[in-house]
């Protein structure tokens, strides 16, 4: 793992179409926050940093019971932006390189430690799992160069590392950021992207599985 890495998690959103009156970083996986699993992921990470919004003191409350040295990061136009603008707010004073993880996401655990063994940049992508899916596009040499919301080989589920100085603020998603760096290294992960109900409930069984 390179010492100039951090990590932002974006918890700000709504979590509106999941339908559970809850921000995604506060559903129940398995007896467990959704949260806790993913600061689980980076326990060895020493800048680590959550994007909050909506329910953000509930947030903040249930992340500082697993560590306490988290940098919070406030997006307080979270209606009307999405994980795109809290990449780049959570970027703005971290280190050159910065990994994004959306707080709706679930990596299985040894790829995500695979992940933060790599150099450089990188876009994370999977098997096409979701209800909703953005789909990405690779080229001859494994690299990702386009994503579409109609068609694709795989699907954009995330994390990714880029350059900070890629991010400009945005109303749109983190793969809106990182459209105009394409081509980029693409790595297949096991993954599974929490946006509707039925994704919650298909989250839950995969789970078990990487257990």
């Amino acid at each position: 793992m390179q010492a100039a890495v951090s990590v932002v998690i974006s918890c700000a959103g709504i979590g509106s179409r999941l339908g559970l009156n809850s921000t995604k970083a506060l559903i129940n996986i398995h007896g467990r926050t959704l949260i806790s699993w993913q600061l689980e992921l980076f326990k060895n990470i020493e800048d680590v940093r959550v994007v909050v919004g909506f329910q953000s003191a509930l947030v903040i409350e249930e992340v500082l019971r697993y560590r306490k040295d988290v940098v919070f990061v406030y997006n307080h136009n979270y209606f009307e932006t999405k994980t795109g603008a809290s990449y780049y707010l959570g970027a703005k004073d971290a280190n050159e390189l910065v990994i994004e993880y959306d707080g709706d996401l679930l990596v299985r655990p040894t790829d995500m430690q695979m992940l933060l063994k790599q150099g450089g940049e990188w876009i994370a992508y999977s098997s096409i799992r979701s209800s909703e899916p953005v789909y990405v596009k690779l080229d001859s040499s494994g690299n990702i160069k386009s994503f579409s919301r109609s068609h694709g080989d795989y699907e954009w589920v995330g994390p990714c590392c880029v350059r900070k100085n890629r991010l400009q603020y945005t109303l749109g998603n983190v793969y809106n950021q990182l459209e105009s760096a394409l081509p980029l290294r693409g790595i297949h992960i096991e993954a599974v992207d929490i946006d509707t109900y039925e994704d919650y409930q298909n989250a839950l069984e995969i789970l078990k599985g990487w257990q």
